[in-house]
């Protein structure tokens, strides 16, 4: 049953994943608290403004995305469960109740002294999937946002800094 559902939104979804050479408590952090998103958050070359973060389920992340071009995105997010530091699932828009959301689970499992993240978006439409992957880069763009965690984490780690 379980192929059955998934092969039902295949042309929906985007699944990405990465291991990241860091503890998954410190990965975990890195995505939950709003002094860390602000230094990782997004593809090469964006930046982030946080106008409002409460991490919590049914708490919201209102911010805009600074394009490399000078564009601004209006995003906001959703949290519909937590589970430290395991598991994460969220509604992802431009604004709350958009009707094109997507859903997105983040999972962090251990591997080894790493951890290996997956983000896992299934879109209300496979029009807005491929309008994701083709107009916005959606794909690159998350490899790229996880790379940029990557990163941040491994700096975190080298220095020694725990939070």
């Amino acid at each position: 049953m379980g192929t059955t559902a998934h092969s039902a939104a295949a042309d929906r979804e985007i699944v990405i994943s990465r291991v990241i050479d860091a503890p998954r408590e410190l990965v975990f952090e890195a995505f939950t608290e709003v002094r860390h998103l602000s230094r990782w958050w997004g593809p090469e070359g964006f930046t982030t403004t946080t106008r409002a973060f409460e991490f919590r389920v049914g708490g919201e992340w209102d911010f805009v995305l600074h394009g490399p071009d000078g564009t601004d995105y209006q995003e906001w997010i959703s949290w519909t469960e937590i589970t430290p530091p395991q598991r994460i699932a969220l509604r992802h828009g431009e604004f709350r109740d958009d009707p094109n959301a997507f859903e997105s689970v983040l999972t962090f499992a251990p591997y080894g002294p790493a951890t290996r993240i997956e983000m896992h978006t299934v879109f209300p439409t496979k029009e807005l999937r491929d309008e994701a992957v083709e107009k916005y880069h959606a794909i690159e763009g998350g490899q790229q946002t996880l790379g940029n965690l990557a990163a941040y984490v491994a700096e975190i780690v080298r220095k020694g800094v725990e939070g």
